[in-house]
């Protein structure tokens, strides 16, 4: 299987991406601007940026058909961009918030997005065409804290988010005259909007850093600050879900998470490595690491001679300098992304981090 496409942009954090329908561009936020690289050949180089948030740039997303973009800031701003003839056009959301916007994604319809923020409220924002402006909903309750992270189900609905309160929620967001009527699920069946159709609580009451509905919908998975994942597989409307299975783990916290198929799932974050977690409603277990490593000091090293291994313990009190970690990412990851899909599964994923790299990887 071929390697990973590993694309270094700067020394600088990333604090998210996203690419574009085609795959040829690609956005990255970082401090108040996003940066758009286009592709060339097998690099990315810089085409353009986007500047007009007064703070540091917290998400990025960029709609797959339509092609717009949305971002959104500590500054308690979010922008929808517009491709114009004489570049980029940006919009301004009335967010009326009085916090900072934190995650930020569009519904899979694009016809509307939801912003997180620090305000203790989900701004959930569609277009009006009588006034020609973007304007938002609340999504209020329960909520107790701020929203680190949102996830739309595939029926461009309900939207599920996490939080510091330690919960995991399923919010419907049903706007009438923008969104279909959906289809009922295990979810609900009538939803007007803020009706609450789950409410998951992390065992050990830590941060919920990512969230993610399987590809069909019908599975909700979650990953918080005490190094687990959370499945919930719901039952019915008002029903006790079905099964909720818990997997703790030994190594450092998740961010990010994202479902390759029904039964995989690959979460990423402070092991600056991506994990394979495979199973279903019987139960799920860590499948191990997606890189192949072998153990540090192994290979690509020539062997030291007795003599210039003294001379190092002598000089810095060690034989080899150690700063570079044995993984493909050097520092945190903050962001899993689909990056191709077919078929239902997740052919390829991207990840970006603190280190200033994007990298796609195959499943």
């Amino acid at each position: 299987m071929a390697g990973p496409e590993v694309h270094h942009l700067f020394h600088h954090p990333i604090a998210d991406h996203s690419f574009s329908g085609d795959r040829q561009t690609l956005a990255v936020a970082r401090d108040n601007s996003v940066e758009l690289y286009g592709r060339s050949g097998s690099k990315f180089s810089l085409k353009d940026t986007l500047t007009g948030h007064d703070k540091l740039v917290t998400s990025v997303d960029i709609a797959p058909q339509s092609g717009r973009i949305v971002t959104c800031s500590q500054d308690r701003n979010a922008y929808v961009w517009e491709p114009s003839s004489s570049g980029w056009k940006p919009t301004l959301v009335l967010l009326r918030i009085n916090r900072a916007a934190t995650f930020v994604r569009w519904s899979p319809s694009e016809k509307k997005f939801a912003v997180g923020s620090g305000a203790r409220v989900i701004a959930v924002c569609y277009f009006e065409e009588e006034n020609d402006w973007w304007v938002s909903k609340h999504l209020k309750k329960p909520i107790r804290s701020t929203i680190l992270t949102v996830a739309w189900h595939p029926n461009s609905v309900l939207l599920a988010a996490g939080s510091t309160d330690a919960h995991a929620r399923v919010f419907s967001s049903f706007i009438k005259g923008v969104d279909e009527r959906p289809e009922s699920s295990a979810w609900g069946e009538r939803l007007p909007f803020n009706t609450v159709c789950g409410e998951f609580l992390n065992n050990s009451a830590g941060w919920v850093h990512g969230v993610a509905f399987s590809p069909s919908g019908n599975a909700l998975a979650f990953t918080a600050h005490d190094s687990s994942i959370t499945i919930v597989y719901p039952s019915g409307p008002d029903q006790p879900p079905s099964a909720v299975v818990s997997v703790s783990t030994q190594l450092l916290p998740f961010l990010s998470l994202v479902w390759t198929s029904e039964s995989e799932i690959i979460a990423a974050g402070h092991d600056c490595e991506a994990y394979r977690f495979q199973g279903g409603e019987q139960g799920w277990q860590l499948a191990g690491s997606l890189e192949a490593k072998g153990r540090p000091g192994l290979g690509g090293q020539r062997e030291e001679s007795a003599l210039n291994m003294f001379r190092q313990m002598d000089l810095k009190g060690k034989t080899k300098d150690d700063t570079k970690l044995n993984t493909v990412h050097q520092n945190t990851i903050s962001t899993l992304r689909s990056y191709e899909e077919g078929s239902g599964t997740v052919k390829k994923f991207s990840t970006s981090g603190v280190d200033g790299r994007v990298v796609v990887w195959n499943v």
